[in-house]
């Protein structure tokens, strides 16, 4: 599996970031009919029919433009406008409830734009002394008009797994649930990397905290941006060295293996609940399970 395979990580746009520094260039690109513009209220967007609005510049209210990039030679800006540009509207929506409902190509767009807007929205101040920020680089800098020291957009890296246990076509995958899910839902482990630590060693500590589970050998499947707040997704294939289970009883409620025909009958009957076809761990779970399987979150 490559990263080329995962949701939201098959059809990367050019972010020409050259660009973003290049004024004449950018004041052109904006005045160009054919530009498309992405409109976000604070971080959140508008959707109509389940699909993105795009604006041409000229219908696009102030705001912070964000230069996006170039897809299939259009050039595609976002603006941030106030938060009041949502209020007393319906419609308006955050893109964890809606992003699975997007064309993909535009959800990679989307992603870019929120993760830019959430970054905006809780960077307020320079940490360093506390003064003003201004945008530069269309968005993608922000620098502290009192000591002058640049902030760049921060990611934090997670890492999601899926421990397997044995050799396939006869081996097992284990999946855990949280405490607040509905029934039936279970998914792949995860969490988030640890100053000082290597992913490798993220996913070792994980799931022997969430489940008690040791591992051994951990190999990269692929990765997904996730700006929910601002996360990237490195998934993992984890090989367990002990199977015997016991969950934190906070984080994860309940961890189960599974084997195929397990997987493949409780999925049918809906009595197992799987995640959604964008993420990240859809794929470890059928990339594991050798094609799709039916029901999601």
């Amino acid at each position: 599996m490559e990263s080329s395979e995962i949701a939201l990580s098959r059809h990367p746009h050019d972010r020409i970031a050259d660009r973003r520094v290049n004024d004449a260039w950018l004041a052109e690109a904006w005045t160009d009919p054919t530009t498309r513009v992405l409109v976000l209220s604070g971080t959140r967007f508008r959707p109509v029919d389940g699909q993105l609005t795009w604006l041409a510049p000229g219908d696009a209210p102030d705001g912070r433009r964000i230069l996006l990039g170039d897809r299939d030679g259009v050039i595609h800006f976002a603006v941030i406008a106030d938060p009041s540009v949502a209020a007393g509207q319906d419609g308006w929506t955050g893109l964890r409830g809606a992003v699975q409902f997007i064309d993909e190509k535009d959800a990679e767009l989307l992603v870019h734009a929120v993760g830019i807007a959430e970054w905006h929205w809780s960077t307020r101040h320079c940490p360093r002394c506390g003064g003003t920020l201004e945008p530069r680089n269309t968005g993608h800098e922000l620098r502290c008009t009192v000591c002058g020291r640049a902030q760049f957009p921060r990611t934090d890296p997670a890492v999601i797994m899926v421990v397997v246990d044995g050799e396939a076509p006869d081996d097992r995958c284990l999946l855990g649930r949280h405490p607040d899910w509905p029934e039936g839902r279970y998914s792949t482990l995860a969490g988030f990397v640890e100053p000082g630590e290597s992913v490798e060693q993220a996913v070792r500590r994980e799931v022997l905290e969430e489940a008690g589970i040791r591992i051994g050998e951990v190999s990269y499947f692929g990765s997904q941006p996730w700006p929910l707040p601002a996360s990237l997704m490195m998934g993992f294939v984890a090989h367990a060295e002990t199977v015997e289970v016991t969950v934190d009883g906070e984080e994860i409620e309940d961890a189960r293996w599974f084997t195929r025909a397990e997987m493949k009958k409780e999925a049918e009957a809906g009595t197992l609940v799987l995640p959604g076809g964008i993420s990240i761990s859809r794929s470890l779970v059928e990339w594991w399970y050798g094609e799709p399987l039916p029901g999601s979150w």
